[in-house]
């Protein structure tokens, strides 16, 4: 079978037609039995995609997995035995160096966690029971009772880095051999050497905190290093051009078998550990992971033959092995037969070709402060409706973009940015009533964020570099501005950094967020321009002060709270389960483009086409002991627009 119609039959396995919450409280999950409906499909195949395979230490077997399960067949080839099967996914299979038992990644607990069964498939259990840091990638030490897998750590970013832990076959929490160097860049692949000395993996080491896609292969993104176990001390054992993978140590502690990058190559190498000299042996393997998180590995796991005369690989398609002395591979054939319970992927039908559509994705949605009319960006454009039954006008005739609207205290004019190309951005401020315009005084540039100050005397709003999509003139000098909305008004630089600027009931004082590992919110007096901390958040997304200066609403996780606003002179830590204060969680689902009303009773945010909103006097008078009040249902202030249908022909010769 094509390698096309494996990834269709995974991605059918992955397709399972969400349950109902309340199905899931009552009967509970079991990834080895879903609810719904399901047919049985069969499934024979002699060629596979990114299989990971073990040889049995007496060299009669080889293990691997296919589409989530595990199997054995003899060393020479031929038909596959299942050895664990079903609709949990299975995978990374490894012979402990006894013969006994083999280690694998499963998730049929509920999540990748490691597991052992006998070599012939029997009494299978589960070594970890971790619930949110998983582990992957087994690797047994060479007395065949502890084994090194790779947990996994989420921050800031949803794809995370790894570590190294180590635990007894009968299971334990585990302990900590290595410590990722930060959250991004990942780390994995253990081996054990033969003699259990050392504890080789691979690690992005590229320069940096911060994970990049745009990485350079070729100029090296991995390296492999060695834990050296009574010491803890580690050290790198090969890098440079191409980097280095996938470390696999030969039985007899002679070489090293890892993975490196020529040009646009995988190719496998072989480190003499004795001497130091590196030999090429492959270049026909598979496009190695460098680039991407590899959190499963960046290559399939691979073994040696107990001579340590041959490599047992994955490439092709095919399980191969490799003479090192020769160079020459040879493919192992394999036959899988087997059914698979499969249910329908859910999917909803989509006219594409309808003469209108729906606008769902209304951004940087404001409500006045009077509640009584919104505005927000689609299409490219500024709409404002009437609430609560309006339907949605353009505010400007303007052929450019309109961004980030933002009305003055009084409801009667509103701030906001157009852009074009040539001219790049103006900030505008328009009287609703009348429709005339004033563009202030902020020079050429980016301009992201203007709000008024309570009095509308003055315009903050944020300038940026371009650079990447848009034109990286006049970039310089950037940060937080105050201008004058009078004419002529020259701008001033009250910050060289944050963002949403803002104001609460003072016009001398300017609010802004600053993001980084902990977002903050600080204040800025505009006499001295000195800047004050206030609040930090481990992962906010946005702050809003009410314009009594009372309340503050933030964004966590996409949920929306609320909590009173105060002040010590030093910086309080906020968040979700923060007990300082009260915290009120306003958001069934999720939300953002918090905006308040002038007397600071009402607080609105939205999620795509739906406005929300409660009171927060509500909120505060909550049952103290559910310690919130959430809004489920808002209105959809969105609205329908012509598609753009193609009134010509084009001609491909």
């Amino acid at each position: 079978m094509k390698k096309t119609t494996l990834t269709l039959a995974v991605a059918s396995l992955l397709s399972f037609a969400p349950v109902s919450m309340a199905q899931e409280q009552t009967q509970g999950w079991d990834v080895s039995n879903p609810q719904g409906e399901f047919k049985e499909i069969d499934i024979s195949v002699n060629s596979g995609t990114w299989m990971n395979v073990d040889v049995s230490p007496d060299g009669d077997y080889i293990v691997f997995d296919l589409l989530g399960d595990i199997y054995r067949m003899p060393f020479g080839g031929g038909e596959a035995e299942k050895l664990v099967g079903g609709i949990a996914w299975h995978m990374q299979p490894v012979y402990s160096p006894n013969g006994r038992y083999i280690a694998f990644t499963s998730d049929q607990g509920g999540g990748d966690n490691i597991w052992v069964m006998d070599a012939d498939g029997s009494n299978v259990r589960a070594v970890t029971e971790e619930t949110f840091r998983l582990l992957n990638s087994p690797a047994w030490s060479p007395d065949s009772e502890f084994l090194v897998a790779r947990k996994h750590y989420t921050a800031s970013r949803s794809l995370g880095a790894g570590e190294v832990w180590m635990y007894h076959r009968s299971g334990g929490s585990g302990v900590q051999l290595t410590e990722r160097p930060n959250d991004q860049k990942d780390l994995g692949e253990p081996a054990f050497s033969p003699d259990g000395k050392y504890i080789y993996f691979s690690q992005d080491d590229t320069p940096g905190k911060t994970f990049h896609y745009s990485k350079d292969s070729l100029e090296g993104i991995y390296t492999i290093k060695r834990f050296e176990r009574e010491s803890g001390e580690i050290e790198t054992l090969i890098s440079g051009a191409g980097g280095a993978i996938r470390p696999t140590p030969s039985p007899d502690g002679r070489y090293l078998a890892y993975i490196k990058r020529e040009d646009f190559d995988s190719v496998l190498y072989l480190l003499d550990l004795k001497t130091g000299e590196h030999k090429r042996v492959y270049g026909k393997m598979e496009r190695d992971m460098q680039e991407t998180w590899a959190i499963h590995g960046v290559y399939p796991t691979m073994d040696w033959t107990p001579d340590s005369k041959q490599l047992v690989f994955w490439a092709g398609g095919h399980i191969q092995k490799l003479n090192i002395d020769d160079g020459n591979a040879r493919i192992i054939p394999f036959k899988v037969e087997t059914e698979k319970k499969v249910q329908h992927a859910l999917r909803f039908k989509q006219n594409v070709e309808a003469d209108q559509f729906d606008v769902k994705m209304l951004r940087m949605a404001q409500v006045s402060p009077q509640g009584d009319a919104v505005i927000y960006e689609a299409l490219g454009s500024l709409y404002q409706r009437s609430l609560p039954n309006g339907e949605p006008q353009r505010l400007t005739n303007s052929e450019d973009f309109e961004l980030y609207p933002q009305y003055s205290r009084d409801g009667e004019s509103v701030v906001f940015v157009r852009w074009n190309d040539e001219e790049q951005a103006q900030v505008i401020v328009r009287d609703i009533s009348s429709g005339n315009e004033q563009v202030l005084n902020t020079g050429q540039g980016n301009f992201v964020e203007p709000t008024f100050s309570p009095d509308g005397k003055h315009v903050v709003y944020r300038k940026i570099r371009g650079g990447y999509l848009i034109s990286d003139k006049f970039g310089l000098e950037n940060g937080i501005y105050r201008v004058a909305v009078s004419a002529n008004a020259e701008p001033e630089q009250i910050a060289e950094s944050g963002r949403l600027p803002q104001y609460g009931a003072r016009n001398d004082r300017v609010y802004l967020m600053t993001p980084g590992e902990k977002p903050t919110l600080s204040a800025i007096d505009l006499r001295t321009l000195e800047q004050r901390e206030l609040y930090q958040s481990e992962l906010a997304t946005e702050f809003r002060v009410s314009p009594d200066g009372k309340q503050l609403a933030f964004a966590e996780r996409f949920k929306v709270f609320v909590t009173p606003l105060v002040e010590r002179g030093s910086v309080i830590n906020v968040g979700p389960g923060d007990k300082q204060m009260p915290v009120h969680q306003l958001s069934v689902r999720a939300g953002e483009n918090l905006s308040w009303t002038a007397n600071s009773d009402q607080i609105y945010w939205t999620l795509g086409p739906e406005l929300y909103h409660t009171s927060v006097a509500d909120a505060f008078n909550a049952d103290t002991e559910s310690d919130t009040l959430k809004v489920e249902n808002g209105q959809n202030i969105g609205f329908e627009h012509d598609a753009m249908v193609p009134d010509t022909t084009v001609a491909f010769v």
